[in-house]
């Protein structure tokens, strides 16, 4: 019996663990076997092995080939594996030096011509194979822009088989070049300066930026609600380099294109029709991240919010408060990041109109409450500001006339705002206002003045506990924005009509 190895990763959520694919040939009928827990696309890898490799005349053992995929406990899922399956059959069969394999990770779909084919995930499991060791990886040779984002990885790409065995042979592989790691992604950013008027739900939005707070907007239709969220993500300052890697590993896995690493803050918009799963994520065996995920360090948008299945709104109670996604299924248990700002957008009732002077609501009261219940109590208890947009009457055209303030001057500010909560919250180990847990606000950082105004809202019913740490969360952000050192009686004042929705004169 002639046997040989390869290796790639098996990745489940963002962690990725080393597979051993083990190729023997034995004597008998041709036959194949793969065992090792693989699922169906894994499982009809062998039909596609067997036709590629055939198509670029290296040929396939006319003989009984088994493929084992260890650990066998361990669930395998995904096309990445032909490029190994490939590679460990055709040196079992001595069309490549055996030892070519070792120290190397190899991921790719191959064709039944032969073509090696992108495959989702590839910027995480290259993550994983240099974490344990296997520095030199063969990629697709259309993703070695992506690949080579892994510091440390020496990245070789395919195009097809032929290359493939040549580069095991000793061969260069594809020559294209590997992306520089610091690029920038150039982005087509919507600016503030295009929203008309609404001086007090722009200054809400930048006091959301600057401390990563959450945001519902609403009021009647056509009055800016879509458009001051789309414009959330020019006001929000770059990535860190840690943070892009993390997130363009979650754009890998979504199976999205990367040329670069992700530097802007990501913005996810689904639509109100969208299920549960593709919002926080699902899969039958191994889970896939959904729009949480792909929206981590950046901005979800829910228009329309009332519209959203109530069960799809209250599956984001619990990344709201922990930051991250657990998705339990029978073979194993998939957690992927999902910390971002959540803006929801909703009309007063389903005309539109409740509550707007001038305008005729048609909605019978019922259905006004019963459309205002549609978002849950719990999911707004978890929004620190609420800001009411009043249409623009005389003023519109002159507003709109008006040269607005655009992002880049406010986005200044929030960067500023942003430094100095950095620098006071690092002995605790936090970075912005918005993700201080409630025992460090309350008990390791100064409480503002005038605090007990919050005890007698608590008494009223008008806070909850979570309510009291949001909106001190608030005055430390509205500080930041102004330049003090601690949170005064006007910034507690002004958080606690954020929080509450009521209109006050923007500062």
């Amino acid at each position: 019996m002639k046997a040989a190895r390869a290796w790639s990763v098996a990745l489940i959520g963002m962690e990725g663990a080393m597979v051993e694919v083990e190729a023997a040939i034995s004597s008998g009928l041709p036959k194949i076997t793969l065992v090792g827990l693989p699922d169906t696309s894994l499982y009809e890898a062998r039909d596609r092995c067997r036709a590629a490799m055939v198509s670029v005349g290296v040929g396939w053992p006319a003989a009984p080939v088994t493929i084992n995929l260890s650990p066998a406990i361990l669930p395998k899922a995904g096309s990445h594996y032909d490029l190994s399956i490939v590679a460990a059959v055709g040196a079992a069969g001595e069309s490549c030096p055996a030892v070519a394999l070792e120290g190397r990770a190899l991921f790719g779909e191959v064709g039944l011509d032969g073509r090696v084919r992108a495959v989702r995930g590839l910027l995480p499991a290259v993550l994983a194979a240099v974490r344990q060791g296997f520095a030199r990886v063969v990629v697709p040779a259309a993703q070695m822009r992506e690949a080579g984002l892994v510091e440390g990885a020496e990245v070789t790409g395919v195009a097809d088989l032929t290359e493939l065995f040549d580069v095991l042979r000793g061969g260069p592989g594809s020559a294209t070049p590997i992306a520089d790691s610091e690029i920038v992604e150039p982005g087509t950013l919507k600016d503030l300066r295009d929203v008309a008027g609404q001086v007090e739900a722009k200054w809400a939005l930048e006091v959301a930026a600057a401390g990563r707070h959450h945001l519902y907007l609403h009021g009647p239709p056509g009055v800016g609600k879509t458009l001051l969220a789309e414009r959330l993500p020019s006001i929000l300052p770059d990535l860190e380099l840690s943070e892009s890697l993390e997130v363009s590993a979650i754009h890998s896995l979504a199976g999205l294109p990367l040329d670069g690493l992700v530097r802007r803050p990501p913005y996810a918009d689904p639509h109100h029709s969208a299920s549960m799963a593709s919002l926080v994520g699902g899969g039958s065996r191994i889970a896939v991240p959904g729009a949480v995920s792909r929206a981590h360090r950046g901005v979800l948008f829910l228009d329309e919010a009332p519209e959203f299945k109530q069960q799809s709104m209250d599956a984001l109670r619990v990344p709201l408060e922990s930051g991250r996604i657990v998705l339990g299924r029978a073979l194993a248990t998939a957690v992927y990041p999902a910390s971002f700002q959540l803006v929801l957008a909703a009309n007063p009732c389903p005309c539109g109109h409740f509550g707007t002077p001038g305008a005729e609501c048609r909605c019978p009261p019922n259905d006004v409450r019963r459309y205002a219940r549609k978002v849950s109590g719990p999911i707004l208890d978890r929004i620190d500001i609420h800001q009411h947009l009043s249409p623009l009457r005389r003023s519109f055209l002159a507003a709109a006339l008006r040269a607005a303030e655009p992002s880049s001057s406010v986005a200044e500010r929030v960067r500023l705002a942003r430094d100095r909560q950095a620098r006071r919250l690092e002995p605790v180990g936090w970075r912005t206002n918005g993700e201080v847990p409630g025992p460090v606000l309350r008990r390791r950082l100064p409480l503002p003045d005038g605090v007990e105004r919050l005890d007698e809202a608590v008494s009223r019913g008008l806070l909850s506990a979570r309510g009291v740490d949001k909106v001190l969360r608030l005055a430390w952000t509205i500080a930041d924005l102004a330049g003090a050192e601690r949170p005064g009686v006007d910034h507690l004042h002004t958080a606690l009509a954020l929080r509450r929705g009521e209109e006050r004169r923007a500062a």
